[in-house]
């Protein structure tokens, strides 16, 4: 799909507030607020929008530890690496999963409320990988940058 000035335009005013009215959202973008619905419909239909969604603070939540996993396979075997990525899928803590290029096979993003949760985790997700070699953690001490946004450009 080709995307113009006015599509670029409505992305970037939702990845910064997907919550507003249509009404304002027309008025941001130069559109009546018909022909915006009809773009930001058509946006979805195809696509380009994925998905809309509250962002939830894990600190408000009792989620205070985000976890970088690095998971370091002993094959690349293709059955293996599919059922490593079918149980993070399932696996609740996991917020993202990466199979990576390098030393490194997977890196995962692992959001727990404590060291009792993430050991728990380690148990029944990744200790069960019959092809895992190993893994390190590396603790998150801060968030310094958080955003899922999409740079957007004709």
């Amino acid at each position: 799909m080709k995307l113009d000035a006015i599509d670029i335009s409505i992305l970037k005013e939702l990845q910064q507030n997907a919550d507003q009215t249509n009404l304002a959202l027309a008025d941001k973008v130069g559109l009546s607020a018909p022909a915006c619905l009809k773009r930001v419909k058509r946006l979805k239909e195809e696509g380009v929008i994925e998905q809309v969604v509250a962002v939830v603070s894990p600190k408000a939540v009792g989620k205070r530890l985000n976890m970088v996993v690095e998971i370091y396979m002993k094959t690349d075997d293709f059955a293996a690496s599919n059922a490593f990525i079918e149980d993070t899928n399932q696996a609740p803590e996991v917020k993202q999963c990466y199979k990576v290029t390098g030393e490194v096979d997977f890196v995962l993003i692992v959001n727990v409320s404590d060291m009792f949760e993430y050991d728990a985790f380690c148990k029944r997700v990744i200790h069960k990988q019959a092809n895992m070699r190993k893994f390190t953690t590396l603790i998150s001490m801060r968030c310094t940058k958080f955003d899922l946004t999409q740079a957007l450009s004709l």
